[in-house]
């Protein structure tokens, strides 16, 4: 079994590794269960590759410099990632759990149908970002492009600046926040006040995604639907959207 300490991270080198190959060998690493610290891979020789780390599934920190291709970490599971550089289409698409965090750009879908997890980009993003999402975090500290949380069925989207047209098209029980404009909101969606316990929350959201900011900052858009149902009905002190 392979084994990586914190003084000694495992280092693999994608000039001599297929990212199959290279994703036996994470996998082979052991992992303590009483550990404070994930075993850490540090990758080297990104150069773009398309689905690299596609399904991987292990309680590891990966560390990786360089661009990769079309769905990097896909159905990203346990992995806490932490990547520099540029990302093409559908990172974290399918994301079940763990991290991943992309200092660089992405393309469109970003994190389309995840239904777990943490996944920032601390550049910008595409369009449909958060598309059929369920559950799970999205961070973008840039702008976002159209039809962003397009059909999302749960979860929270951040966007620390500005946002294409149709914003939150069709989603039914997410909440975005966003601290620049949109070009436009969909139909169905409404601007909403940020309330107290929802800055409370934002700004927890935004430590664990390691991004400077200030809830204050940021405005709320939700469903019409979910708005409604936050509304005191008669007689009703504490109401609740579920």
């Amino acid at each position: 079994m392979s084994k990586s300490t914190e003084s000694q991270p495992l280092r693999l080198n994608l000039n001599h590794l297929s990212i199959n190959a290279a994703m036996n060998q994470i996998r082979k690493i052991e992992v303590e269960e009483e550990a404070e610290k994930l075993p850490e891979v540090i990758i080297d020789a990104a150069a773009g590759q398309e689905h690299a780390f596609m399904r991987l599934s292990h309680p590891v920190r990966l560390i990786l410099e360089g661009g990769l291709g079309n769905y990097a970490f896909a159905f990203n599971d346990k992995t806490d990632v932490q990547m520099t550089g540029n990302v093409g289409h559908g990172v974290g698409e399918g994301m079940k759990s763990g991290a991943v965090r992309i200092r660089g750009n992405a393309g469109d879908g970003v994190g389309c149908s995840m239904t777990g997890g943490t996944l920032a980009i601390y550049g910008t993003a595409g369009d449909r970002c958060g598309a059929a999402m369920r559950s799970g975090g999205i961070f973008v500290r840039g702008d976002v492009g159209q039809e962003t949380g397009i059909g999302a069925l749960g979860g929270t989207i951040v966007i620390g600046g500005n946002a294409g047209v149709n914003l939150g098209d069709a989603a039914s029980n997410v909440t975005i926040f966003i601290r620049g404009r949109a070009e436009s909101l969909a139909e169905g969606v409404v601007e909403a006040p940020l309330r107290q316990k929802e800055q409370v929350r934002l700004g927890l959201l935004l430590i664990n995604a390691s991004i400077r900011g200030d809830a204050k900052d940021f405005r709320r858009v939700v469903p019409k639907a979910m708005l409604e149902a936050e509304q005191p009905k008669s007689g009703e002190l504490n109401p609740n959207w579920r």
